[in-house]
């Protein structure tokens, strides 16, 4: 996380928003030969993160023993050239979104491992609309219990949340205009969308009605 404060995101509705539409983070834990990283889909649900591991990963016995880990997702980010500015003395900096969150993990039974691969699927399939969504009842079950065998639910109810957005919101809107059709014409659409209005991931997301 960024040390300056003003660059943290402070709501958890905000930081929750953002794992929810990345869906995708990494997942790191201490095991017998140090620290392991797992590049993995997570589904968030209140405070609860779930998500699944291979057996066969290095940090499968240490997810089962309990031990605390961190997840971090990433958001839009995009390398900053001073020239860009149009002020002097800027040096190359770096725009970035990103959510840290902590918590020890507790495996899933079979039926809750289940629900999370039908869930996670679900969530996903969705974003594809107006395609036919993919089930579980297109796959054979055979190479479903399959499956089920090579993998271990972990859900982490999750007890710290750190949000930073690091997207030169402490300059004059002008200068953050620049930036962002600066970025877009590099190939950063997303991240200079998010430079062009900060707002769109330092604010509270507006309640459905």
């Amino acid at each position: 996380m960024h040390p300056n404060r003003k660059f943290h995101i402070e709501d958890r509705a905000t930081m929750a928003a953002l794992v929810r539409s990345v869906g995708f983070g990494t997942l790191v834990v201490g095991t017998e030969d140090g620290l392991r990283a797992v590049h993995l889909p997570l589904l968030l649900q209140g405070d609860r993160l779930r998500f699944h591991v291979a057996r066969g990963n290095k940090v499968h016995s240490a997810l089962l023993a309990g031990a605390d880990a961190l997840v971090v997702v990433n958001g839009p980010d995009a390398y900053v050239s001073p020239d860009w500015y149009g002020q002097p003395g800027r040096v190359p900096t770096w725009n970035y979104v990103a959510v840290e969150m902590n918590g020890r993990a507790v495996p899933l039974g079979r039926d809750a491992l289940i629900r999370l691969m039908d869930d996670l699927s679900a969530e996903h399939e969705e974003k594809l609309a107006p395609k036919t969504p993919w089930t579980r009842e297109k796959v054979d079950p055979a190479l479903f219990e399959g499956l089920l065998k090579a993998i271990t639910g972990f859900e982490i109810p999750v007890v710290e949340w750190r949000g930073t957005a690091k997207l030169d919101q402490d300059k004059p809107d002008d200068v953050r205009a620049r930036l962002a059709d600066a970025m877009a014409a590099a190939g950063w659409p997303e991240a200079a969308e998010l430079v062009r209005t900060p707002s769109l991931v330092t604010q509270p997301p507006v309640p459905l009605s």
